[in-house]
């Protein structure tokens, strides 16, 4: 077989295009720390690697959202609980007031403090968080919620409940509107309340009662009148007679399904009022204990108006201090979630990472070996061309 000097000179050139290749291919994985180049290295690898990213940004974003959810829900944790305290110091002054030994002074003196504390509640309910929302706004998250106007207290807000995507077909909310929150509270003792007339001249009380029998319960308006000073008679929204009997202190009156108490000494022609309980905000509350802590006595009958008034006052602070209970048990089972899925999204992230480093990461040991090899298989490829490139026969002519 003849070997030409052409052929001689393609085959070493080719061979050190390709060693070349090598070399470069080699310099460019470990620059780059990654052995996929190009789709065209592994075509399976880089779908599966294409897929991959895709969950880890899917998850990236869940985790994102998270931590979110769980800063928006610590702050209304932490806002519930300033309120829970402010309800607390609230449910203070009124038993304080209620003693009978205070005078008008006094009173007023706690009251003045009620009023201040009614200030800092509305302060509370239109808290803002790290991106100037309102917390208690609902979706209307620009709109300050809660406004007074004279002894009235306008939600400027909504009822919607933001949600955010904590996981594939997870969404949790975080937050609560000021319905939720300082709206949605039964007065009274939660299903009906009392009140007595302010024309009466004894100095009889009556309590916020209770559900005797819920089967026999049946919710209207009643009204308790003293036909004397010894005997009553209680009446329904149609004047028929639903109780009647005669005096003494105190005094329980049990009639359908409603149990009241009455204390103290009536008059002829008092009379009390048993209504269903209606929604009363958290501020009418306070603004209506802090003018009743106002109110002055002269007579043992204005004593029984302040005192009824008083007792009211502090069964509808509790309603409003379970409300805030209730969404405060609500807003820690969703931190706990939030926090959970937080935990479950970063241990995914870890094992995607795992997953795509395991493909595409270029093992530098091996690398740095295979680099040496090449580049020593290049310097004797170079060296032999050199040597050969001089064996010719007019060398030898």
């Amino acid at each position: 077989m003849r070997i030409s000097t052409s052929l001689i000179f393609n085959n070493a050139l080719r061979s050190i295009q390709t060693q070349q290749a090598a070399l470069v291919r080699t310099q460019n994985e470990l620059a780059s720390g990654t052995k996929i180049l190009t789709p065209a290295d592994d075509p399976a690898g880089a779908k599966r690697l294409l897929d991959l990213r895709q969950s880890l940004g899917l998850n990236d974003q869940f985790q994102t959202n998270a931590d979110a959810a769980v800063t928006r829900l610590t702050l209304e944790e932490s806002t519930l609980s300033a309120v829970t305290n402010l309800l607390h110091r609230a449910r203070e002054l009124a038993t304080q007031a209620n003693a009978a030994t205070l005078t008008d002074s006094d009173r007023q003196a706690l009251g003045e403090e009620v009023s201040q504390r009614l200030q800092e509640l509305l302060g509370i309910a239109n808290t803002k968080d790290g991106n100037n929302e309102f917390l208690f706004a609902g979706f209307s998250s620009g709109t300050r919620p809660f406004t007074q106007v004279g002894n009235n207290f306008v939600y400027n807000g909504d009822d919607g409940q933001r949600l955010l995507g904590l996981g594939p077909g997870f969404d949790i909310a975080i937050g609560d509107s000021g319905t939720a929150v300082f709206r949605d509270i039964s007065n009274g003792n939660g299903t009906f309340r009392t009140t007595s007339n302010a024309a009466n001249t004894g100095d009889a009380l009556i309590d916020t009662g209770q559900v005797a029998d819920p089967a026999a319960f049946v919710a209207d308006t009643y009204t308790i009148t003293y036909l004397t000073d010894t005997t009553f008679q209680g009446t329904n929204s149609g004047a028929a007679v639903v109780a009647n009997g005669g005096c003494s202190a105190p005094q329980a009156i049990t009639f359908n399904g409603h149990e009241v108490t009455l204390s103290g000494t009536p008059a002829q022609g008092d009379s009390f009022q048993v209504l269903p309980a209606a929604r009363q905000d958290m501020f009418t509350t306070l603004n209506n204990l802090a003018g009743t802590m106002a109110t002055s006595t002269v007579t043992s009958a204005d004593r029984a108006q302040v005192h009824t008034a008083l007792g009211g006052s502090l069964a509808e602070i509790d309603a409003a201090l379970e409300n805030v209970l209730t969404v405060r048990a609500s807003v820690g089972a969703r931190l706990n979630a939030a926090e959970n899925e937080r935990f479950i999204a970063e241990d995914f992230s870890l094992q995607i990472e795992s997953s795509i480093s395991a493909i595409e990461d270029v093992d530098i040991a091996e690398a740095v070996t295979r680099l040496s090899h090449q580049s020593a298989s290049l310097q004797a490829a170079q060296q032999s061309f050199a040597l050969i490139q001089n064996l010719s026969l007019f060398n030898f002519l």
